[in-house]
């Protein structure tokens, strides 16, 4: 057997398997895209015919090869399936696949077009990085799941944003406290090189971050603080929300378009010849959106006030423990009398990217609403950029939210020279889905356009 077919085997085996779990995954999105907006178990009852309701058996159920081997029908009534099943299996198995092959298959220097093909925390290896991996594969199976269900319905589950935030909190902060109890402190060698104090292995990331996604620095103690307070904020506007001291905005919605309906009826002298109308067109003629952004901003009021309060309570505690600060001069910062340990940072990353990457859009939101008296962006759209910071930072979060801007465009462009009638709202959540995943793959181009931009030689390269 030749030497290189020995060294690539086994990769090309876990490829496989990674793509076959990609698969999965896409059956699984099926699911979801077919029961979430019906508000049906996504567990129970079994996968079945929607058409003759007969349960499927493992055969059926096999992810792609399960609709070629039938034919494409069903093997029970022979009613057609329809090709989306094995489509949306196949885009989700070859998204896993191309992120493993360009995070671990390809070499270390790999270029496209003279740019590096890895991030910079996939050098470290696979054994050292999985759970970033796999925080990327669940945050792609939810944007897959919520751009079909966006499309279709003008709404996002959720569900479907909440289970990536959660599982980057969960996987990022734990895989911090498992480096920390394993292999100790990280010590800077030089930008973007690490080592730790209980073990030889080397950490690498990009520059001015100490993780996989970006991070404040270890003498951060305000901005960590911050990151808390607002969470904490964050945490009591819900808790306010439950008990209804603060209001869900738009709550009279669904009274307002009862009497806008009923008072067009009567205006017209045949009702049958209403004009034609669907839900998101309904949404945007709702004519009290700026009094609706009062209550968001009264919602969003103690975030602001408990981060503020987190930034200088953590600065005060710091102090009170260790001592005063300690001027650098070659930096012009102050150095606090101890740092913050890794767990702390990463999970403080990883609550900025929440913030900072659903607080952009719902920025716009809000001033856009208040300028235009029309809803400018649905809550859904801030959930989904919401857990793209969690799971890639928040820069990324930022960058994907106006890289959509241009998605859009190629989107609505697209549809004209089809000859298709562009409706007066479109859903923006997959735009936003596909500008994340451009920036997932292709981070090195932006870094290039921003370097162009900056009048930089070399591309720019971000945390």
């Amino acid at each position: 057997m030749p030497d290189t077919l020995v060294i690539y085997l086994p990769k090309l085996v876990i490829l496989g398997f990674i793509m076959a779990f990609g698969a999965s995954v896409g059956s699984l999105v099926n699911v979801l895209v077919y029961r979430l907006p019906l508000g049906l178990d996504v567990v129970s009852p079994t996968s079945r015919c929607p058409k003759c309701n007969t349960k499927l058996t493992w055969r059926e159920n096999i992810p792609v090869f399960g609709w070629i081997f039938l034919g494409g029908k069903c093997r029970f009534c022979k009613d057609k399936i329809s090709p989306e099943y094995p489509i949306v299996e196949a885009i989700v198995a070859v998204l896993f696949g191309l992120l493993y092959t360009m995070c671990y298959l390809v070499s270390d220097n790999a270029t496209l077009f003279g740019l590096a093909i890895k991030p910079e925390w996939a050098l470290n290896g696979a054994a050292m990085t999985w759970p970033t991996l796999v925080i990327l594969f669940i945050l792609m199976g939810s944007l897959v799941a919520m751009t079909i269900i966006d499309a279709r319905t003008f709404t996002i589950p959720l569900v479907l944003t909440w289970v990536p935030a959660i599982v980057a909190l969960l996987f990022h902060t734990g895989h911090a406290v498992w480096f920390e109890i394993s292999r100790g402190q990280l010590t800077p060698v030089m930008e973007g090189y690490w080592n730790f104090t209980d073990s030889r292995d080397r950490w690498i990331t990009a520059p001015r971050t100490t993780w996989t996604i970006p991070t404040p620095s270890f003498d951060s103690w305000r901005f960590i603080g911050i990151m808390l307070g607002a969470t904490l904020g964050l945490g009591i506007s819900n808790l306010l929300l439950k008990f209804k001291v603060l209001t869900h905005s738009f709550a009279d919605y669904e009274q307002w378009l009862e009497k806008h309906n009923k008072d067009l009826s009567e205006s017209l002298e045949d009702p049958e010849k209403a004009p034609e109308h669907n839900d998101a067109q309904d949404w945007i003629m709702y004519p009290y959106a700026r009094r609706e952004m009062i209550r968001e901003l009264a919602f969003l009021a103690p975030v602001a006030v408990f981060g503020l309060i987190g930034g200088w309570l953590s600065v005060t505690l710091v102090t009170n423990i260790g001592g005063d600060w300690a001027f650098n001069p070659s930096t012009g910062q102050m150095i606090p009398p101890f740092q913050a340990p890794l767990w702390l940072v990463v999970l403080s990353g990883v609550l900025a990217g929440y913030l900072i990457g659903g607080g952009v859009v719902w920025a716009i939101r809000i001033l856009g609403s208040l300028l235009f008296n029309k809803e400018a962006m649905g809550l859904g759209d801030v959930h989904m950029m919401a857990a793209v910071g969690a799971c890639m930072g928040w820069i990324d979060a930022t960058l994907a939210f106006f890289l959509a801007a241009f998605v859009a465009l190629g989107i609505a462009a697209l549809g004209a020279l089809g000859k298709g009638k562009l409706a007066r709202a479109m859903p923006y959540g997959p735009s936003l889905a596909i500008a994340t995943l451009l920036l997932l793959f292709a981070k090195p181009l932006v870094e290039w356009g921003l370097g162009k931009i900056l009048g930089m030689d070399a591309p720019y390269n971000l945390p």
